[in-house]
Formats: C-alpha cells, structure tokens, sequence
C-alpha cells in the first residue's frame, strides 16, 4: 500500500519503464502468439495492460483520457506501445492534479472488495507485474528478444560478454 503519491510516482515510473520496454520489443505478427487457442494471445494481454489502468483506476473516481474497452485487440504493435505511454502520462497526470496523499487512505469498492486507493495503487503495479511475466514467455515462443525486467535478460547477458547465470 502506497503512504504518499511520490512513493508510487515513483515505484510508478521504474515499473511503466520496464513495462514499456517490453511492449516496445513486440511485432505486429508476435501478437498473435498464444499457447492455446483457449488462451490469451500475446496481443490481448499486451492490450489488457493498457486498458486495466483505466478499468482498475477508475473505481476510485480518478478521471482521465485512456482506452477501457480490451476488446477488439489492435493489430499494430506500436500503437498498443503508444496507448499504453498515454495511458501511463494520463494516470499520473490525473493523480498529480486529483488527489493529494489524503485520498491514498480513502476507501473503496474494488468489484466487492473494500481496499484503499493506496492499495489499489499497488494493485495495479502487481497486475501489470503479472501479466507483463505471461507476455514475457509466449515473447521468447514468438522467438523475440526479451529485454531484462528485474536484470539483465539472456540477449543482455549475451551483449556483456557473459553466460546468464543458471536458474
């Protein structure tokens, strides 16, 4: 739970970073990468990213300009890229002229579970968090380069020289 808005500016910034770094690594044709036909396609969950802040957020009554609907899935790559970039400046734009910390301790209804906004912050990161590790997988199915998230990736470690350390 976030405390202040320049500790989740801040946890903010490094994690749409990294997020954008891997959406920055996608093709039009590797977002229709899947592991099953049941399954998300990499597309749908790159478009999911971009499309919760505005659904997760909005429960608290921040208002801003961002896509909310996830269905259908654009097909070009650099525009999921390019939403997800004015999604992120939007969020942090509307906290930075909406709310003061006071409102990180108000109360919500978060689909029938009462959390703070400042809980529902770090919500948001974990859900980007999460899907950002499947979209990471069926990238490396769809044969793309993974940049590192938390660390240097393989291509990374490659680049320096070294073997990636064995997990």
């Amino acid at each position: 739970m976030f405390q202040t808005l320049d500790r989740f500016f801040k946890s903010w910034e490094f994690e749409a970073g990294v997020t954008r770094r891997v959406l920055d690594h996608l093709t039009d044709e590797s977002l229709k990468q899947e592991v099953t036909a049941q399954n998300w396609t990499l597309g749908r969950i790159a478009w999911h990213i971009v499309t919760a802040i505005q659904v997760i957020v909005s429960r608290t009554g921040l208002t801003f300009e961002a896509p909310a609907k996830d269905w259908p899935v654009p097909s070009s790559a650099d525009f999921i890229a390019k939403s997800y970039k004015k999604a992120s400046d939007a969020l942090v734009q509307a906290l930075k002229t909406q709310w003061t910390n006071a409102n990180l301790n108000d109360l919500i209804d978060f689909f029938g579970q009462q959390m703070t906004n400042g809980t529902l912050l770090m919500f948001l990161i974990q859900h980007q968090t999460h899907h950002r590790g499947q979209m990471t997988v069926l990238m490396r199915q769809a044969g793309l380069n993974v940049p590192g998230v938390y660390g240097p990736s393989k291509e990374e470690w490659a680049r320096l020289g070294m073997d990636a350390p064995k997990m």
